[in-house]
């Protein structure tokens, strides 16, 4: 296709949001290598081939081993996966400060939020305390009254009973005379 000149071209490669290479620029892939790329691997590490396809793909009109292009996108990968965790290591011996001083302001937050739930708690104690406190003075002067409303019953009941029993007394008294009376009636009759 592409005749005898063949221009080695310059592969670049650059990083989505979660650090997977995505994009692949200056190659111009075949349908068949982008789908056997998107198939899961074999145990054997090898991709499965289909029948008809070839190990060769065109690129810009150069022919290029397929094995051998996904082994240099693994390098390529495997490289800047290096190089990213040696620039992570080397942020973190250059910072230890910093990292010490998030941890302090870190504890410094929970110490605050701490003190601040203690102090939330005890206020609710004080405040459970005092609602305790306002309870028990209700009920004792509830029970209060209800001992003065008892007492004025009691009194009640008590001028009830002495006035029962005075009519009693006096009913006996009147009963007592008229059945003395009609005994002297029977009795003067029968004489």
């Amino acid at each position: 296709m592409g005749g005898g000149e063949s221009v080695p071209r310059r592969v670049t490669f650059e990083a989505d949001e979660n650090d997977n290479i995505t994009v692949v620029k200056g190659i111009r892939l075949s349908e068949n290598v982008i789908e056997r790329m998107k198939e899961p691997s074999s145990p054997g590490g090898k991709t499965p081939k289909k029948l008809g396809s070839s190990s060769h793909t065109s690129i810009g009109g150069v022919g290029v081993n397929e094995e051998e292009l996904k082994k240099r996108i693994a390098e390529e990968l495997a490289f800047e996966q290096a190089r990213r965790e040696a620039e992570a290591q080397k942020r973190l011996k250059q910072n230890p400060p910093s990292v010490q001083d998030e941890v302090a302001k870190a504890l410094d937050r929970e110490r605050a939020a701490s003190s601040e739930h203690l102090a939330r708690a005890v206020l609710r104690e004080r405040a459970s305390a005092e609602e305790e406190r306002m309870k028990s003075q209700l009920l004792a002067k509830q029970l209060q009254e209800k001992e003065k409303e008892l007492k004025k019953h009691e009194t009640y009941y008590k001028e009830q009973l002495n006035r029962l029993e005075e009519r009693s007394s006096q009913f006996y008294k009147v009963t007592t005379e008229q059945y003395e009376k009609a005994v002297n009636e029977v009795k003067s009759r029968f004489k």
